[in-house]
């Protein structure tokens, strides 16, 4: 599961591209077409209309919520294949096809659970709503029985930080309980504000996401790890959870079963984590302010123990990448790359909801794969193409945890080392043109000095993410690439909506979130304005230039945590 409360557009990008819109020229260094020459014909391909067309198709009932390894699967990977080849792509897969395969097995998990204090009476608790349970180990049963309960606080081992919630405390066979996000850390100066040397202050770090949580509790040998959600710190309503847990999973299909993950993954609800501690005699809101010291140790649950019995329907198949090229125009840097992704899937079709049965994904994120394909045209009409290479990926099973895109970064189908930049796109702006653009990356690599700039160019001011609490980096498609080095750039919609009035942005963003984000409501809108996500689009498509024709790679920055991986990479080491 991810969230994108700000509506995320993601970039990278780089040649040697000038940009002035409003009036509008495009110089290419290579393009002799004049200042509306062929050049700007391909810019101006970029359309409210065109991004539209593309989403209501992809977000229609008969796509079916584009879940993996169904018929949805089938009718997205046939429609970007068939785009793909209109616009005179060639297959992006060294083997001559459009396609990568992406060896995932669904997981539909049927759990019962319950907890139990000594001398109480049983706690029993409601799927899914009071929890969720599943286990990413393919096997039909996974059983955990009698484990004593362990709160970890925030689950968190950070040397760097000198920072660890587990305190060498034995957690091996035993169910922890920990809170989501970073440990909010007080500044010591002014307990009123946050210590920003810890944890970046209130942006989200890797520690905070659930991913990292689950992996943890596995390399701790626990046998459940069960998150407490809070709406504020997981930056979405429990909704969320229930719809994106109670439903098929996917994973990556491993040789061992993935039998190296933590066999139980959960989520609670605050009522339930509250009356479990309660139960045994203990006090939440008191175990949660001293979890935020670098001095918590764990705390066991008196007489407290969690049961799990996950029965799994599991189905191993081949799920889809969808990949084409453009050959870059000069023969000495036509094997390096830049990527172009956003991801096709969604939570696809669920017969059990009573009323709206399709969760059809229009704003996440057909909208994305429209924009992916728009880009895809704009390089079709360039006069001549950016020296180095383009590739345009739509991944899978982005909503189970960016499967698609960390099969492509583990298994490129091009070497990461010659890949320049990721530049992914999740959720496209629908309500106009903006003043601003926000960089949910900002301060990570030099790919920001690049979109400051071109933003400049028409007008427009690159602002920081408002909101680096909400772990929006550590969301999307590109962190898979990032995690292995490749710089990528993710931007926000602006939030100053020309025209609007000052809050009209954040109002809108805050109501997808609350009712349409991961609901069968995200639907193809007709009060839509999508000239904004045009215009962003647009500069996507213009910083991809500017990195595919330039003189140098993009570079992350001194002491972001991707650096030395990049530097390795690149090193040969």
């Amino acid at each position: 599961m991810k969230h994108r409360s700000s509506l995320l557009l993601a970039l990278g990008g780089g040649a040697l591209v000038l940009l002035f819109t409003g009036t509008a020229s495009l110089l290419l260094a290579d393009d002799r077409g004049g200042a509306n020459g062929p050049a700007q014909a391909a810019l101006d391909t970029i359309t409210a209309e065109e991004l539209l067309k593309h989403t209501t198709v992809l977000a229609s009932d008969e796509y079916e919520g584009r879940g993996p390894g169904s018929k949805g699967e089938e009718l997205s990977v046939q429609y970007i294949t068939e785009q793909f080849k209109k616009l005179g792509l060639q297959p992006g897969n060294p083997d001559g096809t459009y396609i990568q395969e992406v060896p995932l097995a669904g997981i539909r998990s049927f759990p019962t659970a319950h907890f139990t204090v000594a001398g109480k009476e049983p706690i029993t608790v409601q799927f899914p709503g009071d929890y969720v349970a599943t286990s990413a180990r393919l096997l039909p049963e996974v059983k955990v029985e009698e484990s004593d309960i362990v709160f970890v606080g925030y689950g968190v081992v950070a040397p760097e930080y000198g920072w660890d919630d587990y305190k060498d405390v034995d957690v091996r066979g035993k169910t922890i309980l920990m809170l989501i996000n970073d440990p909010p850390v007080p500044d010591p100066h002014d307990p009123a504000k946050l210590d920003e040397t810890m944890f970046k202050g209130a942006a989200m770090t890797y520690y905070g996401r659930w991913t990292y949580k689950y992996e943890i509790a596995a390399q701790k040998g626990a046998a459940a790890a069960v998150i407490v959600h809070e709406t504020g710190p997981a930056a979405y309503p429990y909704s969320v959870v229930e719809m994106s847990w109670a439903r098929e999973n996917f994973e990556i299909d491993a040789p061992d079963k993935n039998m190296g993950m933590v066999p139980v993954r959960s989520w609670i609800t605050l009522a339930t984590a509250q009356k479990l501690v309660a139960a045994s005699g203990l006090d939440f809101e008191t175990l949660k302010k001293q979890a935020v010291s670098r001095d918590f140790k764990p705390v066991m649950l008196p007489g407290a123990q969690a049961n799990f019995d996950i029965k799994q329907r599991v189905r191993p198949f081949k799920s889809r990448n969808v990949v084409a090229k453009i050959d870059g125009s000069d023969p000495k840097l036509k094997d390096e790359w830049i990527i172009y992704s956003a991801h096709w899937d969604h939570l696809g079709k669920h017969p059990e909801l009573q009323g709206d049965q399709i969760f059809n994904g229009a704003l996440d994120n057909a909208s994305g794969v429209a924009a992916l394909l728009a880009l895809a045209k704009a390089h079709a009409h360039l006069p001549q193409p950016t020296k180095r290479s383009a590739l345009f990926l739509a991944t899978t099973a982005e909503e189970s945890g960016l499967l698609g895109a960390k099969f492509y970064a583990e298994h490129p189908l091009h070497p990461l080392t010659k890949t320049l930049a990721d530049i992914n796109i999740d959720v496209v702006n629908p309500w106009g043109k903006t003043h601003d653009v926000e960089d949910i990356s900002w301060g990570n690599s030099t790919l920001d000095d690049l979109l400051i700039a071109e933003a400049a160019r028409e007008g427009r001011e690159a602002k920081p993410n408002s909101q680096p609490e909400k772990g929006g980096f550590y969301r999307a498609d590109h962190f898979e690439f990032s995690k292995l080095g490749v710089p990528s750039l993710y931007l926000g919609g602006g939030r100053e909506v020309i025209g609007k009035p000052a809050n009209f942005g954040q109002e809108k963003r805050d109501d997808f979130v609350a009712h349409h984000y991961h609901q069968p409501s995200d639907e193809v809108d007709p009060t839509w304005d999508l000239s904004g996500a045009a215009e962003d689009t647009q500069l996507l498509f213009r910083i991809g230039c500017e990195v595919a024709n330039g003189d140098r790679f993009p570079e992350w920055k001194p002491g972001t945590e991707f650096k030395a991986k990049r530097d390795a990479m690149m090193s040969g080491k």
